[in-house]
């Protein structure tokens, strides 16, 4: 009892919006968050999906082709297993891949066009899936009622019975069923439908239920998932149960929650220790972000601690030079793990190039992490690393042509993307989906006096609350500069907060109404103009951008090429064999006269070399070895 008065004690300061601004577009939550950044907890607020437009740009095309093939799925079709589950009649089409009605993971693609139609649906008001949205909730609620009225799923209720017997032997049961959660949380928050939340209440009440018989050795049995390949991989429960609680407010939720942070995983992470190696990726980065969401809830340091921690091992110690991370498991013992999936010794990556490294979904909920430690610090580290895991791991992993996407993507050479089909509905078509439906968030931040720009994206923003509106002209990267105009009904003092991404060198400058402004400009930093704004004022950054390569961190003779914030693969079906030193190789670089593409001439061989998210169905090298022996 003591220990849930402290929470609630600490619950009436803390609070937060997650990763995706989940709960910024729900007006009373955004006045909580607005308040939790004056009182010092958080230091920059994410603006709501609702509050930024895409403008035309080729950012926003990905953004269509995700949102065309999700208005061309069946909700009958996504409905098909949740009715045969539950004794209703069907007569859809079933789905294929992992959605068929064998497979142990049906369901969890569902959850996930819940949370992207959500979305696009506060985004742009697509009356579509609205209609499709609203249909679906019926029936899963009236699926629901046939079940039991708690339980709902795509699998039979013996998945769990099995799981709690033998702690394993099933596929993912609650890997699925947060996706459902999540799904059902996001279209109640998004999009404030009412029956949607009730649906959710119910199967956190059947968790409840199920988890209370249990005794602790036994739970710990269950979410104890450091195999390779973890069948009882809970995915993100601890996450999605404790963004409920945000809701909700009812500790039992927050009780709940806490059953799935895992003391054997988040305790090391925060005394520091690095106990990544061996690990199934993307089964224990969702579990940080849970403990982000702890954090944010309560207040409670050793979960700040954990998170902070494992984002510093992640990126500076388990990542490629993209941001991206997954591949084989050092201690290999199932077909996957000798390839994909698992991260490996830290600072040990030269030997890990395999055709199925880089997995999507972790990609995913990286940015979702970097974003969050955004928000605790505005440190200009993880608008760095979010820019670069943005451009050269992110938007690589679509097909430009027709919007499919990868479940992993290599790096090494010679490599070929090997686009997942519409209808195999594994994890990362799920957490694609996603990532396309949100392409505007994360690139305007705020408190109640400054304006943060961590990306450049043609854009436009509507800050209310201050009676601005914010319009972004460029086409970044592939031109080094961005044109920002400023309109207000009156003028108005705030600070505009500039970012300078690390790779920015000494060319770069900023000119406000074409006048430079004074100030340094560093790398790796924000530069902040605190004035008086009028309406019609006008921005212009111009960066000076440079070639360099990025070492692996165990072979420094393993490099990859980027221009500015760019990262470049060479177009080859051949291993990437260089000759020469590092100065050499980048001083034979030459920029093609009319697009964004460059030459490499390099041991007798021209080289073509262009953005990494541009490569379609091309063979490719992104890491090339350089070799001098004579």
């Amino acid at each position: 009892m003591k220990r849930i008065k402290l929470i609630i004690c600490l619950l009436s300061v803390l609070g937060i919006l997650n990763s995706l601004q989940v709960f910024a577009h729900n007006p009373k939550n955004q006045e909580i968050s607005d308040s939790i950044a004056i009182s010092g907890k958080i230091k920059a607020i994410p603006f709501s999906l609702s509050e930024v437009v895409l403008n035309n740009s080729w950012i926003k095309h990905r953004e269509a082709l995700n949102t065309k093939y999700m208005h061309l799925l069946d909700p009958e079709r996504l409905l098909h297993n949740f009715r045969l589950t539950a004794g209703l009649p069907s007569s859809a089409k079933p789905l294929e891949g992992w959605e068929s009605p064998g497979c142990g993971l049906r369901g969890h693609f569902v959850g996930h066009y819940l949370s992207a139609c959500a979305m696009l649906i506060t985004k742009e008001g697509d009356t579509l899936l609205s209609k499709n949205i609203s249909y679906m909730i019926d029936e899963l609620a009236l699926c629901q009622e046939k079940m039991g009225g708690k339980y709902l799923s795509a699998f039979k209720e013996s998945e769990f019975d099995s799981l709690e017997k033998n702690y394993g032997g099933v596929w993912a049961p609650y890997y699925t069923f947060h996706k459902i959660m999540q799904g059902l949380l996001d279209v109640y928050t998004l999009t404030g439908n009412k029956k949607a939340y009730q649906i959710l209440l119910n199967m956190t009440d059947y968790v409840e239920a199920r988890m209370t018989k249990l005794q602790e050795v036994e739970i710990e049995k269950i979410l104890y998932s450091v195999e390779a390949n973890p069948a009882n991989e809970a995915g993100g429960m601890n996450e999605v149960l404790h963004n409920l609680y945000e809701v909700s407010k009812d500790p039992r939720h927050l009780q709940l929650a806490e059953v799935f942070d895992r003391k054997w995983f988040y305790q090391p992470l925060a005394n520091g220790l690095d106990i990544l190696s061996g690990l199934h990726s993307n089964t224990h980065i969702v579990l940080v972000n849970g403990y982000a969401r702890r954090f944010e809830n309560t207040g409670e340091i050793k979960f700040r601690l954990a998170t902070e921690n494992f984002w510093d091992m992640l990126i500076h110690h388990h990542a490629y030079v993209n941001g991206s991370s997954s591949g084989p498991r050092p201690i290999a013992t199932t077909p996957t793990s000798r390839i994909a999936e698992h991260w490996g010794h830290p600072d040990h990556l030269s030997a890990t190039l395999t055709g199925e490294i880089a997995e999507s979904c972790v990609t995913h909920n990286t940015q979702k992490l970097t974003s969050n430690l955004f928000c605790w610090t505005a440190a200009p580290e993880y608008a760095d690393t979010y820019m670069n895991t943005f451009y050269n791991a992110v938007l690589p992993i679509q097909n430009s042509d027709n919007g499919k996407v990868v479940y992993h993507l290599p790096l090494g050479s010679p490599r070929t993307k090997n686009f997942l089909k519409d209808n195999e509905y594994k994890c990362c078509n799920g957490s694609g989906i996603e990532a396309f439906a949100h392409l505007n968030s994360n690139i305007y931040f705020h408190d109640q006096h400054s304006l943060w720009v961590n990306l450049f994206i043609p854009s436009e923003l509507n800050w209310a609350d201050k009676g601005i509106k914010l319009k972004q002209i460029t086409n970044f990267p592939e031109e080094p500069k961005t044109r920002i105009s400023i309109s207000a009904g009156k003028p108005i003092k705030f600070a505009l907060k500039l970012f300078i991404p690390s790779w920015a060198n000494w060319q770069t400058k900023i000119l406000v109404n074409g006048l430079p402004i004074r100030t340094k400009v560093k790398p790796a930093s924000f530069v902040s103009i605190d004035r008086i704004w009028e309406d019609q004022d006008q921005v212009e950054l111009v960066f000076g951008y440079s070639f360099y390569l990025k070492s692996m961190p165990d072979k420094a003779n393993v490099v990859a090429l980027f221009c500015g914030p760019v990262m470049l693969a060479f177009e080859t079906n051949k291993e990437l064999i260089l000759k020469g030193t590092q100065d050499e190789i980048l001083q034979s670089i030459t920029k093609s006269p009319n697009e964004f593409s460059f030459t490499l001439n390099n041991n007798g061989t021209n080289y073509k070399l262009v953005p990494f998210y541009r490569v379609t169905n091309a063979s490719y090298g992104v890491y090339a070895t350089i070799r001098n022996e004579y």
